[in-house]
């Protein structure tokens, strides 16, 4: 029997999530009555990225050396793997879903892409508490005002005891230092407040609302388009495909995937085969993936995991609570 081992960020890192921040007061969080929580997105001296001026300042702080020294964010497994499948609960209501859509302009830069890469995928970087800086993976979800990527909550947020993180920008389709389409600067941050409060694996999302930016100064769904979204579906799909970018492969320069069924990891999680590691955390899990356009139904993302780059790792089960959070992010999007 193969030791079970478990994702940890390092010590650096870790060290980074327990010390006490800025001394600059942060307004209190905005929470509604079905469980989602947001903040406006700040600077790492506390000012709010609220127009183009300050957007700006953040994406040139993203310096080529700063993103090739970020750490690639992960948390502990929070239990044991297993191969045990567990019998799958029915959903709590309808299936639901969000269609796909298509870039408003037409990329002159896939001529060289792999067929396992989605430029609605890509690498999000922030600065911690203690103001080192750090990365996830992250992708883009469709909806009329064409502004949100879709990640996990302990990407935006450190959890129960902790603070929203800082500078956060989305790089899509990023590839070993290069930027395709240009750079987006988070507006603001939303979560599920289980998350912000009791660090619930179950409810480890979150969405961002973006500034224009980009190549040309577009919406971020505008430039790459968007993934769909499914709530709902069942916990046992006969096929996901996770995008991410993973530190074990590629040394988290390079979008890698992974396939395979997924089902009930327990409470409200599943579980899918994966060889990917640190860094693919936020990472979209798509069904019906196109890997001719590179879009597909996110239907949950990548959270947690055991065994790291020979095992399995689990993502909130889509339900309800999706839906919320989206219609949140969404009705919070300028037009």
């Amino acid at each position: 029997m193969k030791p079970t081992l478990r994702w940890s960020a390092t010590a650096s890192l870790a060290l980074a999530l327990v010390v006490t921040g800025p001394s600059v007061a942060e307004a209190k969080p905005t929470t509604d009555r079905t469980g989602n929580t947001t903040t406006v997105a700040r600077t790492t001296d506390g000012r709010a990225i609220t127009n183009e001026k300050i957007a700006k300042e953040v994406a040139e702080f993203w310096t080529p050396q700063r993103m090739a020294s970020a750490v690639d964010l992960d948390l502990p497994s929070a239990g044991g793997a297993t191969d045990a499948r567990r019998p799958a609960p029915e959903p709590k209501g309808p299936a639901g879903a969000v269609a796909p859509v298509a870039p408003r302009v037409a990329s002159t830069d896939d001529k060289s892409i792999q067929l396992n890469e989605s430029k609605t995928v890509g690498k999000v970087y922030f600065t911690t508490p203690s103001g080192g800086t750090a990365s996830c993976s992250a992708s883009t979800v469709a909806s009329g005002k064409r502004r949100l990527v879709m990640t996990a909550g302990h990407c935006v947020h450190q959890g129960r005891g902790g603070q929203w993180y800082r500078n956060w920008q989305f790089v899509p389709r990023y590839r070993s230092g290069a930027r395709p389409f240009g750079t987006f600067v988070a507006y603001q941050l939303t979560a599920r407040t289980a998350w912000v409060n009791n660090s619930s694996f179950d409810e480890d999302m979150a969405i961002a609302i973006m500034h224009n930016g980009g190549s040309w100064g577009l919406k971020v769904v505008e430039t790459v388009g968007g993934n769909g979204m499914r709530w709902n579906w069942g916990y046992n799909v006969p096929l996901v495909t996770a995008l991410g970018y993973p530190s074990n492969l590629g040394g988290g320069e390079i979008q890698y995937y992974c396939q395979s069924g997924s089902w009930h990891a327990g409470g409200q999680q599943i579980r899918m085969w994966c060889n990917m590691t640190y860094g693919s955390s936020g990472g979209p899990w798509l069904q019906e993936y196109n890997d001719q356009n590179g879009l597909g139904y996110i239907n949950s993302v990548v959270s947690h995991g055991d065994n790291p780059g020979n095992g399995q790792f689990d993502g909130p089960y889509f339900d309800n609570d999706i839906k919320s959070l989206y219609d949140f992010a969404e009705g919070l999007s300028p037009a």
